[in-house]
């Protein structure tokens, strides 16, 4: 009798506890608008540039936009799993500089571009790998490892290729990454991107894999407790960001036509201030892919316009910079706010 009463009780105290649901129904309604509000600031950044600039909506400056974006969007994708993990990979773009000093190499060694490639990106995840042993094993944070790491793997770019610059690679294979889907706007690398973002959603949104990086993000012990590998799948995000990466230099290589070991300096800026703009909390457990491709456009359109109107690099990078602080700044304003409100009720 005792132990149906002990049973009982929590069954009983289960709906009578409206606080355990609300934060979580708070929480999915602040990303959605969060999401909102991004998807919003698009939409106007958009409509602002077809009218300030006359070629800003053509096709062929979209086109160019979008290719711009590429190598952005893909490295976003898996930098959107780590962040959601509460890590993150600084090593972005030098692995994609250091990828693309390798195609240039062994190009001009003379290797087969097919051999360069799968070469290049198993060099990636070797990256990645690296980032994610000295995480999960030695228990150091992500952000100062691949601080150091960021300056490791652009220090081999520059030792594998020096100061020159390779080109002339094979017309099939830079043309894929220039040209565009026939009979539409959008380049082979961003079509690849909308394919890979599907399956990343549905990953993230709809497995249990993706539960467990909410999981891991919210509360990394209690994840651990609850069965969870958390080392294993922060191992695992860290090959898969530096396999992007590596595959985002080849692209980014054969789109401009030359190899260089500075390729993609500041890369990783805009990756993440497009996965920070787009929601997707900085300590982890909260975000949304959706929100991340609305910062991820957010970004490259207004890149686009600011250099349609001869604004220079410099004032583009203050630019990202303002948008990155105020992504991370708002949502902690809006969090203390809310905690105001409700000390008095309390």
């Amino acid at each position: 009798m005792s132990e149906t009463t002990s049973e009982a009780v929590p069954a009983r105290k289960a709906p009578s506890g409206p606080a355990a649901p609300g934060p979580s129904r708070r929480g999915v309604g602040h990303l959605l608008r969060w999401d909102v509000l991004v998807t919003a600031l698009l939409l106007v950044v958009f409509l602002g540039g077809s009218l300030t600039s006359p070629s800003f909506a053509s096709a062929g400056n979209l086109s160019f936009a979008l290719g711009d974006l590429g190598e952005i969007a893909l490295i976003a994708l898996a930098m959107t799993m780590l962040v959601v993990a509460a890590e993150v990979d600084l090593s972005v773009a030098s692995v994609l500089g250091l990828s693309s000093a390798l195609v240039g190499s062994l190009w001009d060694a003379g290797w087969a571009i097919e051999t360069i490639i799968p070469l290049v990106i198993v060099v990636g995840a070797v990256c990645g790998l690296v980032n994610g042993l000295l995480v999960t094993r030695l228990g150091l944070p992500s952000l100062a490892v691949t601080i150091g790491t960021m300056a490791l793997y652009r220090g081999l770019a520059y030792v594998v290729l020096g100061d020159r610059a390779i080109a002339e690679f094979p017309q099939q294979y830079a043309s894929l990454a220039v040209d565009d889907v026939p009979g539409t706007p959008i380049p082979y690398p961003v079509a690849l991107f909308v394919v890979l973002a599907v399956v990343t959603a549905i990953v993230l949104h709809s497995t249990g894999f993706g539960r467990s990086l909410f999981a891991i993000g919210s509360q990394e012990e209690a994840a651990f407790f609850a069965g969870i590998r958390v080392k294993r799948i922060k191992l695992v995000l860290f090959v898969l960001s530096g396999t992007i990466a590596a595959f985002a230099g080849v692209i980014f290589t054969l789109r401009y036509g030359s190899a260089r070991a500075d390729n993609g300096v500041g890369i990783e800026l805009a990756v993440i201030a497009a996965v920070l703009i787009g929601g997707v909390d900085f300590d982890g457990g909260k975000g949304t892919l959706g929100g991340v491709i609305a910062g991820v456009l957010l970004i490259g359109l207004l890149r686009n316009l600011l250099m349609l109107n001869d604004v220079t690099t410099e004032i583009q990078s203050v630019v990202t910079g303002l948008l990155l602080i105020v992504s991370v700044l708002t949502p902690r304003l809006a969090a203390v706010i809310r905690q105001r409100r409700r000390l008095p009720a309390s």
